[in-house]
């Protein structure tokens, strides 16, 4: 079963949005069995919207179209369809009601341009649309079925999730290609991939490759089997060889991230954590409080940017700031300890730094960061130069990273 995905919208095409439901859609397809081999991006225009969708529907068993099916002037994809399709657009009852509930039951008016999304291309069939206002329409073109959903990727995914993938899971009948991506932070790709070189080699199954993010070194798997069963064979196979050679590197899978993971395990642990901040300015606080059920793990953070507040808020000595900077060793330690100290938590993080562009000097360079971690037996201080080249926020997130990795990495017991 082939399929392409058309992805609508003026936001795509002028690179202000970077369009994720292409790369979700590609990775549920391929789960089923199903091949793309075109992805699309279109303007919010007519003509050359109805160009691709009659090119694709010469091409592909299956079309799948996001965007383009809001209540503005530029939502033009049903209109599009409908030019396809030979044929005029009529109003479906039901949804409208469905429209008018969603705006009923949040007790706000339902604008009259939202009637628009309740108009449908003759002959095709509505999805429903359990997030947004925006019916999904489900329609056939020669050789194509075409279902088109919202653009709003949470919408979509909904959509996908619970009408348009289970009616393509029983057409499709290929191989199916699973994918996972074990993620890794504490050393470069080169290094990786030099562990891992006879698992990337070409023409082996699973494929293997890295990719490299703001210091975050995934590696990428994809399994291909005739059936799931087959496929996750392979891929649970590859995986586990890949997390044996990499070790403490590997931090977690697919969307995990350091803090998500540290939470985590901060939380089975039945530990508490607070945060002092300089440089990061509140970065790493904000991460774990982003995790759901952090309330359970995390106490406080202070963010004592000034000299002045980390004396007065954290009870760093003046004459220890004057003696060695307040980016020094020493100032990092008082921060830590006394961070942990005064919040009552097992542990306690401190970071302080200089995320530039400016403020180096040659003893001090901008990217050089002192990373106190204290518990209650120790408090060590990590010392770690990010490089100059990297800008200010590059600095302030891997400062934010690397304590993080030092904190999972105490919780395992290194």
């Amino acid at each position: 079963m082939d399929a392409i995905i058309i992805s609508v919208g003026n936001e795509l095409t002028a690179g202000q949005t970077v369009d994720t439901n292409t790369a979700w859609l590609s990775q549920r397809l391929a789960e089923i069995g199903a091949h793309v081999t075109l992805h699309v991006t279109v303007a919010d225009e007519v003509a050359p919207l109805e160009r691709e969708i009659r090119r694709a529907c010469e091409l592909a068993d299956v079309v799948l179209i996001t965007g383009g099916l809001g209540h503005t002037e530029d939502d033009l994809t049903r209109e599009a369809l409908a030019t396809v399709l030979g044929v005029g657009l009529e109003l479906n009852e039901r949804c409208l009601e469905r429209i008018r509930a969603y705006f009923t039951q949040r007790q706000r008016p339902m604008p009259q341009a939202n009637t628009g999304q309740a108009m449908f291309p003759i002959g095709s069939t509505p999805i429903d649309n359990t997030c947004g206002t925006a019916p999904g329409i489900r329609a056939a073109f020669g050789r194509a079925t075409i279902y088109v959903m919202p653009g709003v990727p949470r919408e979509m995914q909904v959509m996908y999730e619970r009408d348009v993938g289970p009616e393509l899971q029983g057409r499709a009948a290929g191989a199916v290609i699973l994918a996972r991506t074990i993620q890794t932070f504490g050393a470069g790709e080169s290094e990786i991939g030099e562990r891992i070189r006879d698992l990337m080699s070409r023409g082996r199954n699973p494929t293997v490759g890295t990719t490299a993010q703001q210091a975050v070194i995934g590696v990428r798997i994809h399994a291909a089997g005739a059936g799931r069963t087959e496929a996750e064979h392979l891929l649970e196979r590859t995986a586990a060889e890949i997390k044996s050679r990499l070790g403490p590197l590997v931090f977690g899978e697919d969307d995990d991230t350091l803090w998500s993971v540290v939470t985590r395990q901060l939380i089975a642990a039945g530990k508490k954590l607070s945060t002092a901040e300089s440089c990061t300015g509140g970065l790493i606080a904000a991460s774990i409080t982003d995790t759901p059920g952090s309330s359970a793990c995390f106490i406080d953070g202070v963010v004592t940017y000034s000299n002045a507040a980390k004396t007065r808020l954290l009870a760093v000595p003046a004459d220890l700031i004057a003696a060695h900077g307040a980016v020094s060793r020493p100032v990092a330690e008082a921060m830590a300890h006394n961070c942990r100290r005064l919040s009552g938590s097992d542990y306690a993080i401190s970071v302080t730094g200089i995320a530039g562009p400016s403020g180096g000097t040659p003893e001090k360079p901008v990217g050089l960061v002192y990373i106190g971690l204290a518990d209650g037996g120790r408090c060590d201080v990590h010392e770690v130069r990010l490089g100059s080249f990297l800008t200010r926020s590059e600095i302030r997130d891997r400062a934010r990273k690397y304590a993080l990795n030092l904190l999972r990495l105490r919780l395992m017991g290194r």
